[in-house]
């Protein structure tokens, strides 16, 4: 009998009989995997380590982040998910703080991730799909999730609906200069759909307050409805007192976005403290309709564009976790 580099044919045959040849394709496909990044949580009892790059403390398996650095073609720079689990770091976007939190660090000065907004990112995008760039990473797809409430059709087509995600976040410096009307204002956490975001969650601080407001925007779909703002503690106020129950520069709280069909609830969590939760209803914002499609993101979304162009914004996030539903 041949041989095939040292294997008879006959023990070739044994094999596909006691195994199977599924078994043999799983074996392959696992062999496959192995080749690519790992796309698994490296942290799963969330201990973290300042030696450790963010991706080591934090799962960023299904997230990618942008930077406000020249792409080449005169937009911001998108570190893909497979890179970004490559142990990415950036000394001065993206990095481990010396307690093990992931900062997210963004100047006013910088460039943008399109013509249509006006404002520099540091802020990492939710991409389901993983390092799978076969999916397109825009659409009702395997990237990205829907309303409980959308069509079944777009149900099945995504990769999941309705939506959870959970921070622990402290802001650590928010910009002093520019224009009174955007002093001291960040993002922290978004839901984007294809055009609009159901929620933009605001934290802000006025040089003159020891303490900061939490806020957010709910931006209904293009043609149904105007913009409403929701004041959680404090005020969105550019002249506005020191919040009584406002939180501080340095201060860890946890923020919740969840979204259940057409209701959209946010939760700010603080140690011995009430929470504050609001909940509105989306029912008549265009999101449950067919073509409709969502994504998290968190980071720090810099909303002053008319201070010193090395004046900043800056949080540490010490625990990051989102979910979804599927079919």
């Amino acid at each position: 009998m041949k041989l095939i580099k040292g294997i008879s044919i006959q023990f070739i045959f044994m094999l596909l009989i006691c195994c199977g040849s599924s078994d043999i394709n799983e074996v392959q496909q696992e062999q496959e995997q192995e080749q690519e990044p790992e796309n698994v949580n490296n942290n799963p009892l969330g201990v973290l380590d300042s030696s450790k790059v963010p991706s080591e403390n934090f799962d960023l398996s299904t997230w990618n982040l942008s930077i406000p650095e020249n792409n080449g073609n005169g937009i911001a720079t998108t570190i893909s998910v497979r890179d970004l689990n490559l142990s990415y770091e950036d000394r001065k976007y993206f990095y481990t703080a010396a307690d093990g939190g992931m900062v997210f660090k963004c100047p006013v000065a910088g460039f943008k991730t399109s013509t249509n907004t006006s404002y520099t990112r540091v802020e990492l995008r939710e991409m389901l799909r993983g390092t799978n760039t076969n999916i397109p990473t825009q659409g009702v797809n395997k990237n990205n999730w829907v309303f409980g409430t959308a069509p079944e059709a777009d149900k099945t087509a995504a990769a999941g609906y309705d939506g959870e995600m959970k921070a622990t976040v402290a802001v650590n410096y928010v910009t002093t200069t520019g224009g009174s009307t955007q002093l001291g204002r960040v993002i922290i956490g978004q839901i984007h759909a294809n055009d609009d975001e159901p929620i933009r969650l605001y934290y802000r601080k006025l040089k003159d307050n020891e303490l900061g407001s939490i806020y957010f925007a709910h931006e209904p779909a293009d043609g149904y409805g105007v913009e409403q703002w929701h004041e959680m503690i404090g005020s969105r106020s550019s002249n506005a007192t020191n919040p009584a129950d406002g939180i501080a520069l340095n201060e860890k709280f946890d923020y919740t976005i969840k979204v259940v069909g057409d209701s959209l609830t946010v939760t700010i969590s603080r140690e011995g403290k009430v929470d504050v939760v609001k909940t509105i209803s989306m029912v008549n914002s265009g999101y449950n309709l067919g073509g409709q499609y969502m994504y998290f993101k968190a980071g720090v979304y810099n909303q002053n564009n008319t201070g010193n162009d090395d004046d900043y914004v800056q949080t540490t996030f010490y625990d990051l976790k989102k979910s979804h539903n599927t079919n």
